[in-house]
């Protein structure tokens, strides 16, 4: 477990303002997230030292002062590996050689090669040259790259962005496996909440250059007084145990706070899995509806209800431990005469089952 802890007052030409005092306790993945423009790229520059133009800054890591207003450590001489948005592979050189040059100027001494390209799934690559990779093989590439340094902080500016679904899951399967493996921890830029519900342990909320909530990704994602709420896909997620298979309909029972929920997917039973369930695809009811479709209904207690616009409001509804996030009209609301400590059943119309994260 490291501390960061930043000080950062700076205006640029444009207008823009970043102006960050906190601290924040980096273990596991920490996802710094925002809407476009908020300031999340440029709190990672300042992080990394490709921001020497920012002198009004305080960046102390570990301890180590990175930064103090004019004292600026040069980016090689931080502790840190960059994935960015694009690759930025050597194209003289082969993945192999990509690779062994960054171990040449790792902030300590050299991993193995070897667990790494395990890790990201590139042992088959190593002789390839990178203009004749995938774009996300080209991202898995970069990564194995940045793990090479040795650093201590990962810093990853939307590194999946430019692929599809598929090499996007691989690439944060490859990612989690790191997290999971390793005490490395990672700085995560994203404004993709799905992609963060998958690989982030805590989140930091940015907007208009200033940090305005940071904690525990699964205890921030089911309140209501947060930026996540406020978005169109917000979800609550829960922490649930994969507890059978049912082979002739393709589900898995999952066992959430004493309850079965069924959902597509696959799992190992055992395992404790994170899952994402969308609060527009959660509905309230005061009687337990027979003969419905929707075969995932629990008992919940209404905790808080927030209004969201004119039309809509959002339930934040109790299950044992764990609260479920709810989407539904102001009509609804009223037609239902719901009021807080209200003993209700949830409906939950489709859910998504995420990777080995917890």
């Amino acid at each position: 477990m490291s501390q960061l802890a930043l000080n950062i007052e700076h205006r640029d030409a444009a207008g823009f303002c970043l102006s960050i005092n906190t601290e924040i306790t980096l273990t596991g993945v920490t996802a710094l997230f925002g809407p476009s423009g908020s300031g999340k790229t440029t709190l990672l520059n300042c992080i990394a030292g490709l921001r020497p133009d920012i002198t009004q800054a305080s960046i102390v890591f570990a301890g180590e002062a990175w930064q103090q207003n004019n004292s600026h450590a040069e980016p090689w001489k931080r502790s840190v590996a960059y994935v960015f948005q694009d690759a930025r592979l050597f194209p003289h050189m082969s993945v192999a050689q990509n690779l062994q040059f960054a171990a040449a100027h790792a902030v300590t001494k050299a991993p193995d090669i070897a667990p790494i390209a395990r890790w990201m799934a590139i042992e088959a690559l190593m002789d390839r040259s990178p203009d004749s990779l995938s774009a996300g093989q080209q991202a898995r590439v970069a990564i194995a790259r940045a793990l090479m340094r040795a650093p201590e902080l990962l810093l990853l500016d939307e590194p999946l962005a430019n692929l599809d679904r598929s090499a996007a899951r691989e690439c944060l399967a490859c990612l989690a496996r790191i997290n999971k493996e390793n005490d490395l921890p990672m700085l995560y830029v994203s404004h993709q909440i799905e992609e963060v519900s998958t690989i982030a342990d805590h989140i930091v909320l940015m907007d208009k250059g200033q940090i305005h909530q940071q904690g525990p990704l699964l205890e921030l994602a089911s309140k209501l007084d947060t930026q996540l709420a406020e978005d169109d896909g917000a979800a609550s997620l829960l922490a649930v145990e994969v507890a059978s298979r049912d082979q002739d309909y393709g589900l898995t029972e999952l066992k959430v706070d004493g309850q079965s929920l069924w959902v597509a997917g696959d799992g190992h039973t055992g395992s404790t899995r994170r899952l994402r369930v969308p609060a527009r695809d959660v509905s309230v009811c005061r009687e337990k509806p027979q003969g419905s479709s929707i075969q995932n209904i629990l008992p919940v207690t209404l905790q808080e209800i927030r209004q969201l616009s004119n039309a809509h409001c959002l339930l934040r509804l109790q299950l044992s431990q764990q609260c479920l996030l709810a989407r539904i009209t102001r009509r609804s609301l009223e037609d239902l005469k719901l009021k807080t400590g209200d003993s209700l059943y949830a409906q939950i119309k489709s859910t998504a089952l995420l990777g080995d994260t917890l």
